[in-house]
């Protein structure tokens, strides 16, 4: 007999699932394929008090993931809302938050960036690195996760929401400040490195209360796009999108085109350069 269930932890090959009743059972799949996120809910077959076997993933409401030319890892299913968690220090990546904007567009998942850490020296210049995405109409929220997470937790509200970014931004520490009980491993940040020390080994969601949910994700230094077509990256950039089918050919790629409206857009000030180059750069690594 089956028993339905919620994806809480994904340890590689091995999940931790929520029954109905409270219960947690830790789950294998059959064979060796393993394509399960944090956020499935599932149909499993008890195979003793506290194992059991996934039969069957239910349909998903959506699905992040990042992908390279060799494997996919998936990182949420079934999230509303992706949180791209960057800091004052150490330094972040704007091409990493502009994947990740990408995989959000293309799952249909609403982006709130975060910069962490906002009571540093450096702040105001960090928030200006974020400006171009805020020109875009996508919610910037600076704050510090040691001091105050109250309007984080308000944009949190009814949401599935997945933490992702880069390694050292702060992520176990907003996890804590929203679940005190969730007792989540800080470590000090690597200054000679000016990276974070990974310590989430593994994707897992916590219940924020009986509306929402929170999901934590692994540090990252890269999200691969290759599981993208060409015409879904276009479409993933927003401010594309009143330009696209407006070229003078069709398949146009928006690289150089002649009468590319794209290209046109951007020359007029009307699209950022910068938003144009990591397009034309995510494009080459697809091809």
């Amino acid at each position: 007999m089956s028993v339905t269930g919620l994806v809480i932890a994904a340890f590689g090959k091995r999940y931790d699932v929520e029954l109905e009743d409270g219960r947690q059972i830790s789950c294998v799949t059959r064979g060796k394929k393993s394509d399960l996120a944090c956020g499935d809910r599932v149909e499993i077959k008890l195979t003793a008090d506290a194992e059991g076997v996934v039969e069957n993933i239910l349909p998903r409401r959506s699905l992040l993931y990042r992908s390279n030319e060799y494997r996919k890892k998936l990182l949420a299913a079934n999230a509303t809302q992706i949180v791209i968690v960057a800091a004052v220090e150490p330094a972040f990546y704007a091409d990493l938050i502009n994947r990740c904007l990408i995989a959000a567009e293309t799952a249909g998942i609403k982006a709130l960036i975060l910069l962490n850490k906002n009571d540093l020296p450096g702040a105001d210049a960090a928030l200006e690195k974020l400006q171009a995405f805020r020109a875009l109409g996508y919610d910037v929220l600076p704050l510090s996760a040691k001091r105050d997470v109250t309007q984080l937790s308000a944009r949190l509200h009814g949401h599935g929401s997945v933490l992702v970014g880069q390694s050292g931004m702060g992520k176990s520490t907003l996890v804590n400040a929203l679940i005190p009980d969730a007792k989540t491993r800080t470590r000090e940040i690597s200054a000679a490195l000016d990276s974070g020390k990974h310590t989430t080994t593994a994707a897992r969601l916590y219940h924020l209360d009986t509306e929402s949910d929170l999901i934590d994700s692994p540090g990252l230094q890269e999200f691969g796009l290759n599981h993208l077509s060409a015409d879904e990256m276009e479409q993933a950039f927003i401010e594309f999108r009143p330009y696209l089918g407006k070229c003078r050919f069709n398949n146009c790629r928006h690289v150089q085109e002649p009468d590319c409206a794209v290209l046109n857009a951007m020359r007029d000030g009307k699209i950022s350069e910068q938003r144009v180059q990591s397009y034309q750069k995510l494009l080459a690594e697809l091809a």
